[in-house]
C-alpha cells in the first residue's frame, strides 16, 4: 500500500509544501504536526496566554468590541513563513493551506451567519492584485455553508501598514478606516483576517459591525501573535 501511495504521490507531483517529500496532502504528517500551536491555556476573548482558562484580565479590564478569537496557530516559523508566501509572494495555494488550518479549529455545532473578510483599502487592493483575507474566506465559507460577505465593509482610510508602527500607535493609526452600509440587527458575524496581532484591527472593524447591529462579533484568524499586547492596541 506504501508503495502504491509513493509511486501516486511521484506520478501527480504532490509533496509537502514546507519540507518537499512526497505527501498526500498539503503537509507531511511530520511537519503538520510540528506546526506551532496556541497554548492549552489561552483567552478566549484575544486568545492570548493565560494562566488557567477564561477570560484574561486585560480583557475583563478593557472588553474589545468583539466577543472571541478563534486561531488556527501560533504566529511563528513556519507558519510565518506560510503567511508571507500568500500575502507578498502572491502564492495563492497557500491560501487553502491556511483555510484547512483554521477549519480543523472552527466548532461546525456553532456557526455565524456570515463570514466578512478584512477589507483592503483600494490603493493596497491595486498593489497586491487580492486580498488574502478573501482568498482564505472563501474555502472556509464554501466548507462551513456560510454566507461570504466581501462586500458588506469597506476600508475608507488608506492606514499605514500596521506591521510597520509601534504597538501603541496602531490604534489610532486604524481609528475610522472602515465603514458598513448594511444593517446587521440580529446577526452573529465572523471576521477572517490572515494574522492577529495585538487585536486592534480587528476590534476596529466589529465596533463597526456592532453600530450596525451585529449581536455577536467573533475574530478567526489563521495566526496569532503570541506575545503579550498592551490592552486591544492591535
Amino acid at each position: 500500500m506504501n508503495d502504491r501511495l509513493n509511486i501516486i504521490q511521484t506520478l501527480f507531483g504532490q509533496h509537502c509544501l514546507l519540507c518537499g517529500i512526497p505527501s498526500n496532502g498539503d503537509l507531511c504528517a511530520s511537519c503538520h504536526d510540528s506546526l506551532p500551536h496556541l497554548p492549552f491555556h489561552h483567552c478566549r476573548v484575544c486568545a492570548l496566554p493565560v494562566t488557567g482558562s477564561g477570560i484574561c484580565g486585560s480583557c475583563l479590564a478593557n472588553p474589545p468590541a468583539f466577543d472571541c478569537t478563534i486561531a488556527a496557530l501560533s504566529y511563528a516559523f513556519p507558519v510565518d513563513a506560510l503567511v508571507h508566501s500568500l500575502k507578498y509572494q502572491a502564492n495563492l495555494p497557500m491560501a487553502l493551506v491556511l483555510a484547512n488550518l483554521l477549519l480543523a479549529r472552527i466548532n461546525k455545532d456553532s456557526l455565524p451567519d456570515f463570514i466578512v473578510p478584512m477589507p483592503l483599502h483600494t490603493v493596497r487592493l491595486r498593489e497586491r492584485g487580492f486580498n488574502q483575507a478573501l482568498e482564505i474566506g472563501r474555502r472556509v465559507a464554501k466548507q462551513c455553508g456560510i454566507p461570504l460577505l466581501p462586500d458588506i465593509c469597506q476600508r475608507i482610510k488608506d492606514t499605514a501598514s500596521q506591521a510597520e508602527l509601534p504597538w501603541k500607535e496602531r490604534e489610532k493609526n486604524i481609528r475610522g478606516a472602515f465603514t458598513c452600509e448594511v444593517d446587521l440587527c440580529g446577526k452573529r458575524i465572523a471576521m477572517l483576517d490572515d494574522v492577529m496581532t495585538t487585536g486592534a484591527t480587528l476590534n476596529e472593524l466589529a465596533k463597526v459591525l456592532r453600530k450596525h447591529g451585529a449581536k455577536h462579533v467573533s475574530g478567526w484568524v489563521a495566526a496569532r501573535t503570541l506575545s503579550r499586547a498592551l490592552p486591544h492596541q492591535s
